[in-house]
């Protein structure tokens, strides 16, 4: 073909290509936000110390669902709104995949587990875990999250006997991150970490602030390059993780270290289950045996199943310590429902002593009201996932439950979106919605859970209509076990222990790297803490 022609034809294609788009985004043009700081970056390198700041100021002037630019002047709207999310996530959860840089950056921490996967893919791996997940297989798990709460109030014990008036200021995530990794090791893989034993991890280690360092400063550079990864075909995309620069090195470096971990641990599960020798019932040994019952179509292969390993190791410890520490933080700036609790803890305790137990049940924890709400509380008001990115894969029109204005007047209450579009949903944002919690939903008040039965007229949520966990079909699986293992600790450590503020009054920020993690403002070097005064209940 002459060489002219094929210019004009390829020409005439991308110029019908470029008006489809922008007649496709007439609608997304008129959606109201803050104005962008320019072309190139857009809201990119956009700055706030504490998670959901600009968000709630955002929210409030321009309703549920907003739009920010993208770098290179695309589209990107922040979605809160129930039934927009309802939609989304619940009616047409594989219509709306998790975003292309989301996925990839999980793919470099993870591996291709489930976190990565899309459509049948994730049907098919969702399937053989679904097992390992089950309430009942859950609650079989109570007895070592109570252990290792023990082991850990032990030590807090010990240190304060010593101490003058039996009190101390104790940087409570530390210790928690080493508790729920020890619990992660026994239930997960059976296998002793020795976190609390101050043994030398190189698990902890290799997460140890690792999304703190690789992700809450990227570079120009960063910023841009991840906005071409949109127009990069995946078999290409799966490459980027050995590109140069330190969030690369640090998720290459990581990642190797867990899966030379998990590999040897699966080989060793793997002979166990197929020759009947398994001893415990332990999250990998149970996906194992689901695994191999599978046809060889179905089956994860060695590398997904090393990818699960790799996401149980993140999602269970690191963000189960983050919520125990931010709801020791609500307690201790609120010690009124903190003796509220203590009172019921006491009160079951009792029930539990005349009936002839040593220990309680999930039964037991269940009906403690006022820790359950306060648990609920903190998951509302400090989801550590605060943020996820999915992509439009058809052209759709979003239903909206409140309506919101337009740049031209128009008032909508629903929203066509073009294919492709990026949607950005914000967990902290719903959680925090007035509509949904009331005039006080940026207070931490626990009495909400208690006092009504339920709020929000459309439900979203996995449970109690929360955002923490997502939702829909592609909502976090460990959910349950997640609860069970804060319900476990929490009676512990508020029936042994007395929290409050410190002396010096630290200034804690919700800061945002990936996931929302607790910061001392002068302190920010030091990386995630949560320094506590912690005295023995007298």
């Amino acid at each position: 073909m002459d060489p002219q022609v094929l210019l004009l034809v390829a020409g005439g294609a991308l110029l019908v290509l470029a008006v489809r788009r922008w007649l496709a985004g007439r609608w997304l043009r008129k959606v109201r936000g803050p104005p962008s700081p320019g072309w190139l970056l857009g809201h990119s390198k956009e700055f706030e110390l504490n998670v959901g700041d600009l968000e709630s100021e955002y929210i409030a002037k321009y309703g549920a669902v907003y739009k920010k630019m993208a770098p290179l002047g695309e589209h990107l709207l922040h979605v809160a709104d129930p039934k927009a999310l309802q939609y989304m996530l619940h009616k047409s959860g594989y219509h709306f995949q998790k975003s292309v840089v989301s996925r990839t950056v999980s793919g470099e921490i993870t591996g291709p587990g489930i976190l990565v996967a899309q459509d049948q893919d994730h049907s098919r791996q969702r399937k053989i875990m679904n097992p390992a997940f089950t309430a009942a297989q859950l609650r079989s798990f109570l007895p070592i999250f109570r252990s290792s709460a023990q082991k850990l109030s032990q030590k807090w014990q010990d240190v304060l006997q010593n101490e003058p008036g039996s009190s101390k200021k104790i940087n409570v995530l530390a210790t928690l991150t080493r508790c729920t990794l020890d619990i992660i090791g026994e239930v997960g893989f059976d296998v002793q970490f020795g976190a609390m034993d101050e043994k030398l991890n190189p698990v902890m280690e290799a997460y140890k602030d690792m999304f703190a360092d690789s992700i809450a400063f990227p570079s120009t550079f960063t910023v841009l390059f991840q906005r071409l990864w949109y127009y990069i075909p995946t078999p290409i995309l799966k490459y980027v993780k050995y590109m140069p620069g330190k969030d690369h090195a640090r998720f290459r470096r990581t990642l190797k270290i867990i899966n030379e971990y998990s590999k040897k641990l699966i080989d060793e599960k793997t002979e166990a289950v197929l020759a009947g020798n398994e001893k415990k019932k332990d999250i990998m040994s149970i996906l194992v045996k689901a695994n191999s019952a599978e046809s060889q179509k179905e089956r994860l292969t060695d590398e997904e199943m090393i990818a699960q390993m790799a996401t149980f190791l993140l999602a269970g410890h690191e963000t189960t310590a983050s919520s125990m520490s931010w709801l020791l933080w609500e307690l201790s700036r609120h010690t009124e429902y903190q003796s509220k609790m203590r009172e019921e803890i006491k009160a079951v305790r009792a029930r539990v002593a005349a009936r002839g137990d040593q220990d309680f049940s999930v039964s037991d924890l269940d009906s403690m009201t006022y820790c359950l709400a306060a648990q609920k509380e903190v998951l509302r008001l400090h989801p550590i996932a605060y943020l996820t990115e999915r992509q439009a894969g058809r052209d759709d029109v979003l239903p909206l439950a409140y309506p919101i204005t337009l740049s031209d007047g128009e008032v909508v209450n629903e929203l066509p979106i073009p294919k492709g579009t990026t949607l950005r949903v914000s967990n902290w944002a719903y959680n925090r919605l007035p509509q949904i919690w009331g005039p006080d939903a940026n207070e931490f008040n626990p009495m909400r859970f208690i006092e009504q039965e339920k709020m929000g007229a459309t439900y979203v949520g996995v449970t109690s209509n929360l955002m923490t966990f997502s939702a829909g079909l592609q909502a976090c699986i460990g959910w349950r076990f997640s609860i069970i293992e804060m319900q476990a600790l929490l009676v512990e450590l508020i029936e042994k222990f007395e929290f409050s503020i410190p002396e010096d009054k630290p200034e804690i920020i919700r800061f945002a790297g990936g996931l929302m993690t607790p910061l001392v403002a002068s302190e920010m070097h030091l990386g995630s803490q949560m320094p506590l005064q912690v005295s023995l209940v007298q």
